[in-house]
């Protein structure tokens, strides 16, 4: 398909930004754009992305709003640019855009060692049963060291099934393989045998043989309708008992029904999860289990991730403007 390239501006860009960004990013973007920020942070309604859509020639959106195809009919003649921040683009229609020729862009690779660090944290903690323990101390019910007290699983020679081998997934191999794991992998793509050796990480073809031979499986995997639900009962019950699940991608790769009841019959020892479908709502039944470590959203929550990732969004932002493909614009998304 051919590519229509952005015509430069004659004037700085109006831009709207959805949610409250970094101090430094912020003050940038007033530097160079006729820029509206939201400094309450409070999440965009769909009447107020609607009437933002009308009313720039950038939207910044984030992970929070739901750009459907309706907004982007909808969209006022000057949108040109969906910048988004973060790297899932799950959340936007990205052929709606394209059919409008809106460009949309997106913010790769910057939260890739801080999301591996969140699921490898879960990684060592649900087998070691760190939130039962914290609980345990919080409580004042903690009585003192016992040789039978909290037993939890080692890591050393257990295997580690890794559903998504992209930059998030060999930045958790290459930490797993410090701690003995035994590191094995199912993606769209097997990847080259000098990589697989660097991690120590084996390619299983088959999704179901890699969930049946994990100690432990963590999702890396991008959401899709083909992914959604790809963690169902079934294949939940293809994992050997006592086993866990790790899920720091985005929620509705689980069915949540189907997890909770396999942690509820002792089938599953636990999980660590980051994501939730219904988010910010987490299900009563997860807090309560005394070994799933429920995080808020946290993987790509650290100051040095969040202002580079508000730096690229400036970064297209700029090229996009002065009339130059973005950098990082998402490929799905190639206008007509």
């Amino acid at each position: 398909m051919s590519q229509r390239l952005p015509r430069p501006l004659a004037a700085p860009p109006r831009v709207i930004v959805t949610r409250h960004l970094m101090p430094q990013v912020e003050a940038r973007m007033r530097e160079l754009f006729d820029v509206v920020l939201n400094e309450t942070d409070v999440p965009f309604t769909r009447d107020q992305l609607a009437q933002a859509m009308q009313d720039c020639d950038v939207l910044v959106p984030t992970v929070t709003d739901r750009i459907d195809a309706e907004l982007i009919a909808g969209a006022g003649e000057r949108l040109g640019l969906i910048a988004n921040f973060g790297a899932g683009t799950e959340h936007i229609d990205l052929a709606a855009a394209a059919s409008r020729r809106i460009i949309v862009t997106n913010t790769p690779g910057v939260f890739t060692d801080d999301t591996a660090d969140i699921a490898m944290a879960m990684i060592i903690g649900v087998p070691r049963r760190v939130r039962e323990g914290t609980a345990l101390v919080r409580r004042g019910e903690w009585t003192g060291w016992t040789p039978s007290g909290l037993l939890g699983r080692k890591l050393a020679g257990k295997v580690l099934g890794i559903i998504g081998m992209g930059r998030i997934g060999q930045a958790v191999a290459h930490r797993a393989r410090a701690f003995g794991l035994e590191i094995a992998y199912h993606n769209r793509k097997r990847l080259p045998e000098a990589l697989e050796r660097m991690l120590g990480a084996r390619f299983v073809a088959g999704l179901d043989d890699l969930i049946a031979a994990a100690d432990i499986l963590t999702l890396h995997c991008p959401l899709t309708e083909e992914t959604r639900h790809l963690i169902d009962a079934r294949r939940i019950g293809l994992m050997k008992p006592g086993g866990a699940i790790v899920n720091t991608a985005r929620g509705e790769l689980i069915d949540q029904e189907a997890l909770i009841a396999a942690l509820e019959s002792g089938h599953l020892a636990g999980a660590g999860l980051d994501v939730y479908p219904d988010e910010p709502h987490v299900d009563a039944r997860l807090i309560a289990h005394p070994n799933v470590m429920t995080l808020p959203h946290i993987g790509s929550a650290t100051a040095e991730g969040r202002e580079e990732s508000g730096h690229k969004v400036i970064a297209n932002i700029r090229m996009w403007a002065d009339g130059h493909r973005p950098p990082d614009q998402v490929l799905d998304a190639l206008v007509p």
